[in-house]
């Protein structure tokens, strides 16, 4: 596919990038080999290839749930500068 400078500036208006003229050529050529690049990729076959997520294989390693018992809510509100009898009161931010 061939870049065109007009492409060149609809990108950096996208990525809100001012490009000097001779930056536009430069960007021209480097994206023009990589869509090539992408065109030998698409020529690959991968029928036969699983789709994966990572290269390396990797597994949830979070710990199991467990019930513990939690703190008495009088003792979670003792250092809170406004209390309530249940929660913590803070200023009011929106209307």
């Amino acid at each position: 596919m061939k870049i065109t400078e007009e492409m060149v500036d609809y990108v950096s208006v996208l990525s809100r990038l001012k490009l000097p003229a001779e930056e536009k050529a430069r960007m021209t050529g480097e994206l023009e080999r990589i869509l090539d690049y992408m065109d030998v990729l698409n020529a690959l076959d991968t029928a036969e290839v699983e789709p994966m997520s990572h290269v390396f294989p990797l597994k949830n390693v979070l710990r199991p749930d467990t019930v513990e018992p939690s703190f008495a809510r009088p003792t979670l509100l003792q250092n809170a500068p406004i209390p309530d009898e249940e929660a913590f009161l803070v200023p009011k931010t929106v209307e």
